[in-house]
């Protein structure tokens, strides 16, 4: 009996249409915060705010990867061999020749 490993894959154009997509509405944003009619520190202000989401939304891509890879099958069966060796580790152990 042979094992297959299936894991869910985005295709390529996915990645492409949510990599434009993402640069395409920060742009529009950083554009609307520079050309806004006000003054400099609040702009600066703005674009501050623009840093603080655009990271936001990075953490939040790799959290929901991170929990999608741990729900499934081939991520728990690591998960097991990783806390098995863990458990059979002794630090202390030391090799004689």
């Amino acid at each position: 009996m042979s094992t297959t490993q299936v894991r869910p894959t985005n295709t390529q154009a996915f990645f492409v249409q949510a990599a434009l997509s993402f640069g395409v509405s920060a742009a529009a944003v950083a554009t609307g915060v520079a050309f806004l009619p006000v003054d400099p520190w609040m702009r600066a202000f703005l674009a501050l705010g623009l840093l603080y989401v655009i990271t936001s939304a990075f953490t939040l891509a790799k959290c929901v990867r991170d929990r999608q890879e741990e729900s499934t099958v081939h991520g728990r069966v690591d998960q097991a061999r990783l806390d098995k060796l863990l458990a059979e580790h002794d630090p202390f152990k030391t090799e004689t020749s």
